[in-house]
């Protein structure tokens, strides 16, 4: 006689997840009136209408002097210089190769602005070109930062600092770029045991601290050589649950940092990894995650 498992919820004292309210945001819709002031100019997300400014977009006006814009609540990615970015190798063109960096328009990276293997500074030779399949392929991840923006928007990339270069073995999350929070720093070793690289984009790394970032035997690669080595069973455990912890943020519509994630991994510590796929469960560790972060703010 076969047996099933039945879960049973008390019933909560929420309806819906507590926001912290705050007066100065200003929510607007499509054609909603955001000022009837013709002193203000219009900026992106808006239109005159019958000396109104409209907003042609959901999301949130931001003023700055007299200049008014909405930003999307949901959009692509518009990079800026110094954004760090996380994409994918598309094609391996001619002196370069074109990343999907979750924007527009495909992303550039030249041949000149990386690293060659060994760390060499000199003019990159017509031997190069002809091995840039074997630095970077097609569907390799690669993280890097932005050092141009275009006027047609497309980015160029570097990746000259040992920070940056080709991922190897982890977790990719991808979320709206509006959720991820403009800090100093988007690269960030958790005390949990793992790495997350909060890229500008949307697009999420995750994967295990490795054990010295000083080694010397990897200063030679240029950023080109991913680490292939078997991830131990316990570092998967704690990269499937940050990976859990950054899903339900983002179903919240909380935005991710370092310390939103810290605080939703502590938080889902009492429950088993699969369990916190259920919206129930993600509910309660969303809320107590919050909760903390407003106790830290007051």
């Amino acid at each position: 006689m076969s047996t099933s498992q039945v879960q049973f919820r008390l019933p909560a004292k929420y309806s819906v997840l507590p926001t912290k309210q705050d007066a100065s945001i200003h929510l607007v819709t499509p054609g909603d009136v955001v000022t009837d002031d013709t002193d203000y100019m219009r900026g992106h997300g808006t239109y005159m209408e019958e000396d109104k400014l409209r907003a042609c977009v959901a999301g949130v006006v931001e003023r700055i002097n007299k200049l008014i814009s909405v930003k999307p609540l949901k959009l692509r990615y518009n990079g800026e210089v110094g954004d760090i970015v996380v994409g994918r190798i598309k094609e391996v063109q001619q002196k370069r190769w074109k990343v999907d960096t979750n924007s527009r328009v495909d992303s550039i990276l030249h041949l000149s602005y990386v690293n060659l293997p060994g760390g060499e500074l000199r003019r990159r030779s017509a031997a190069d070109q002809l091995n840039m399949r074997e630095y970077l392929k097609e569907g390799d991840l690669i993280s890097a930062e932005v050092q141009q923006v275009h006027n047609d928007g497309s980015l160029s990339l570097h990746t000259r600092s040992l920070r940056y270069g080709k991922l190897g073995q982890g977790c990719l999350v991808v979320v709206s770029p509006s959720l991820v929070k403009r800090r100093k720093n988007h690269m960030h070793n958790l005390t949990c045991g793992a790495t997350i690289i909060l890229a500008n984009n949307g697009y999420i790394w995750i994967f295990s601290t490795p054990p010295s970032e000083d080694n010397e035997s990897d200063k030679g690669h240029g950023g080109f050589v991913a680490d292939l080595e078997p991830v131990l069973l316990e570092d998967r455990e704690v990269i499937c649950r940050l990976r859990n912890c950054v899903l339900m943020l983002a179903r919240h519509n909380i935005q991710l940092y370092d310390t939103s994630v810290m605080y939703t991994y502590d938080a889902s510590m009492s429950y088993q990894i699969k369990e916190l796929l259920n919206p129930e469960v993600m509910a309660d560790v969303v809320t107590d995650a919050i909760g903390k972060l407003e106790r830290e703010e007051t």
